[in-house]
C-alpha cells in the first residue's frame, strides 16, 4: 500500500484538501494528514479540518508521495514548518514523489528550492512570480518526481494524476470513472 502525506494547515484551502485526500482514499492508499499547526485546524472558509496527526510525528516516516493542498495562508504556513520543509527536500533528494496545487507550489515549493530546473503549474495569481513560466498555464504538470496544478477547479484532475503516477492508467480510470471525471487527455 503506498503512503501519502497531505500536510494541511490553519489556511488551507478546504475544497482542495478534502478532495485530494477523498480521491487517493478511493485508491486505497495509506493516506496520513498531518497539521502543521494544531489537530483541528480552520481553512481559507472558516471550515474546520481536522488532521489525523501532528506533522511533528511523521518526521521520521517515508512516503511514497507528499502532496501540498493550497490557500495563500495555509501554504505560508505549511511553508513555515521546518519539519515539513525537511520531509519535502528529503523527499526530493531521494527522487521520491511530491506535488502542491495552487499557491503551494509558488509559496512552498519555489520558495525552498523545489521548483529549481523544474516545470510547474500554480494558480493563475502567482504565475508572474515563476521563476520558470514555461508550463504556467497547464492544469497539471508533472516533472520527474515533482506534480503541481493550478486550483480548487483542478484539483480532482490533479489526484487522479497522481493515482495514475503510482498505480497506473487502470487503476486511475477505475477510480474516475464512477466519479464522472472526464480525461481531459482523450478529448
Amino acid at each position: 500500500m503506498k503512503k501519502v502525506l497531505v500536510p494541511i494547515a490553519n489556511g488551507s484551502e478546504e475544497f482542495e484538501a478534502v478532495g485530494i485526500i477523498d480521491t487517493l482514499c478511493r485508491a486505497d492508499f495509506d493516506v496520513i494528514v498531518a497539521s502543521v499547526n494544531k489537530i483541528q485546524i480552520t481553512g481559507s472558509n472558516n471550515i474546520k479540518l481536522s488532521a489525523d496527526v501532528l506533522i511533528d510525528d511523521c518526521s521520521n516516516d517515508e512516503f511514497d508521495l507528499i502532496v501540498l493542498p493550497g490557500g495563500l495562508t495555509g501554504a505560508r504556513n505549511l511553508r513555515n514548518n521546518d519539519i515539513l520543509t525537511q520531509l519535502l527536500k528529503k523527499q526530493a533528494s531521494q527522487g521520491k514523489y511530491y506535488a502542491a496545487i495552487c499557491a503551494s507550489p509558488f509559496v512552498v515549493l519555489q520558495y525552498h528550492g523545489l521548483l529549481d530546473g523544474k516545470k510547474a503549474t500554480v494558480h493563475p495569481v502567482f504565475a508572474r512570480q515563476m521563476i520558470n513560466k514555461e508550463a504556467i498555464s497547464q492544469r497539471v504538470v508533472v516533472d520527474e518526481n515533482c506534480i503541481t496544478s493550478q486550483g480548487p477547479g483542478t484539483v480532482l484532475e490533479f489526484s487522479i494524476k497522481l493515482i495514475e503516477i503510482l498505480l497506473g492508467k487502470d487503476k486511475s480510470q477505475s477510480i474516475s470513472k464512477p466519479m464522472l471525471i472526464c480525461d481531459c487527455s482523450e478529448k
